[in-house]
């Protein structure tokens, strides 16, 4: 089939991968207008990517996307090795407070891999434009849907677009359209445009920012022993250490949209202030370990949206489907982007090598696949935004994050707050101490089983309860880094 591709990011990059090696001619209309650049190296330094600003980002390639590419596309694992990718084990992100460390069965499984986005972007284009199936139109802006009323079931019928490539208005005709524009398509407008009802969508906003900055390592020096990727949250801030390829890695910090003091973090100075307050940070930014080689550059303006393209049992329009950020987005911070969009890929491939011609099951395929395997985690984003939302605006008001997650003596148990609770002094202490939780963490981490899996295990909840009934008799754990009034003084001086 002749399939047209909106948008030349991951998703879009994804899905093509996956049509095009099962036989189908596909091209890829990209808005932005810059060629694909020799060399990663020469990319990090001057690819300008304004479609897609999240590439200057700190990003996690979890274990579901490294175990697809090596049962799917094996060469693109082997060239993101050759760029210098790194493949990060179980044993190597292992706390260092774990003592006992068996291994086990579907340990393999738990490889994530060390790469930045824009090296991940690079060598996947490479290796999709490697294939003769695979056309690549750049500075193509995509205004509009190309359809005719389908007389059988009475819907649009999509067989292309209308776009402006260079100025010039054009046509470009195809099979099916698949729309990977990311999280500011607006399919559902041109759906509208075409007679169909208005789009299911449900949207909240993060409620967040964060910012990243880059850096290498210099000659001779060695990332900290024993230190994978390694993220915590303070409650008013959150913040991760991401390896990358090349002895380059990245440091982001994010903190609650309305939290003005912390915005600071958005500058240099500040940024380097809070990173050099938080120990596990610190480590990495010593001035004999490393050098900024970035600015510092934000992301706000976060949402987790989902949208449905079946009502009711039947689609709005036959022929173009939405895939990626385009369909469902969720807050990146939690670094499940690049992961899900090939699950969303894969699935659509799948989904359209079941129905082939049938373009109404192709439809009702993919929906079902994307509720099985993308809402979950939307709704897991959602609902930890909210709980990350009420932390933050406790300790705001000069709560302690403490106070915050405990329940109250003496008073009715709150469900939620007896939640918190567990989570703080039962689940984190059992992560520090219990490999059985560890594992069972990371399989969810890594999005290997449904977001809910671990705490529907009776042993995992078992272990996680043993340890909340051992709470006060625990001395306290140390906080990973300052309280939110010593921060907020340290950025206004470093400001």
């Amino acid at each position: 089939m002749r399939v047209v591709v909106i948008g030349g990011g991951v998703a879009g990059l994804a899905v093509a991968l996956s049509l095009s090696r099962a036989g189908h001619a596909v091209q890829i209309l990209e808005r932005d207008a810059t060629p694909l650049p020799p060399s990663p190296v020469e990319a990090f330094e001057r690819w300008e990517r304004n479609g897609a600003p999240q590439v200057w980002h700190s990003h996690a390639f979890l274990a579901r996307l490294r175990n697809g590419l090596l049962a799917r596309a094996p060469d693109v694992l082997e060239a993101l090795h050759a760029q210098g990718a790194n493949d990060l084990h179980f044993r190597d992100y292992l706390p260092p407070t774990l003592v006992d460390r068996p291994p086990a069965p579907g340990d393999d499984e738990l490889t994530l891999f060390a790469c930045r986005r824009i090296t991940f972007e690079w060598v996947l284009r490479q290796r999709v434009l490697a294939n003769p199936d695979v056309s690549w139109l750049g500075g193509a802006a995509v205004e509009g849907l190309v359809a005719a009323r389908d007389t059988a079931p009475g819907m649009p019928r999509v067989s292309g677009v209308r776009a402006r490539v260079e100025g010039r208005p054009r046509t470009i005709e195809a099979d099916l359209v698949v729309d990977a524009s990311g999280r500011r398509s607006r399919l559902p407008r041109w759906l509208v445009e075409l007679g169909t009802p208005e789009v299911e969508t449900e949207e909240e906003e993060c409620g967040i920012f964060y910012c990243s900055r880059f850096y290498r390592l210099r000659p001779g020096a060695l990332a900290p022993a024993g230190q994978g990727v390694v993220g915590a949250d303070l409650g008013y801030m959150k913040f991760g250490i991401f390896p990358g390829d090349s002895g380059i890695f990245s440091i982001t910090l994010a903190a609650a949209l309305d939290d003005d003091p912390l915005r600071a973090i958005l500058h240099e100075g500040p940024f380097e202030a809070a990173a050099r307050a938080l120990p596990a940070t610190r480590e990495w930014i010593e001035p004999a370990r490393s050098e900024p080689v970035t600015k510092v550059r934000a992301m706000a303006k976060l949402v987790n949206r989902r949208r449905r393209f079946v009502r009711d049992g039947e689609p709005l329009a036959l022929g173009v489907f939405a895939l990626g950020d385009a369909a469902i987005c969720s807050n990146p911070l939690y670094g499940r982007g690049c992961a899900l969009a090939f699950v969303h890929a894969w699935e659509f491939a799948d989904a359209l090598r079941g129905h082939a011609g049938d373009l109404r099951g192709i439809a009702l395929a993919f929906d079902e696949a994307t509720r099985r395997e993308i809402e979950p985690w939307y709704r897991a984003a959602r609902d930890q935004d909210r709980e990350s939302r009420a932390i933050s605006a406790a300790q705001a008001r000069g709560e302690s994050i403490s106070d915050a997650l405990s329940t109250q003596p003496g008073q009715p148990v709150d469900p939620k707050s007896f939640l918190r609770s567990v989570f703080r002094d039962g689940l984190l202490p059992a992560l520090r101490s219990d490999i059985q939780v560890v594992r069972a963490f990371m399989r969810a981490f890594n999005l290997l089983v449904p977001p809910d899996a671990l705490m529907k295990d009776p042993d995992v909840v078992s272990r996680v309860l043993a340890a909340w009934r051992e709470r006060d008799q625990r001395a306290p754990v140390e906080m990973p880094g300052p309280e939110r009034s010593e921060m907020v003084e340290l950025l206004q001086r470093a400001a």
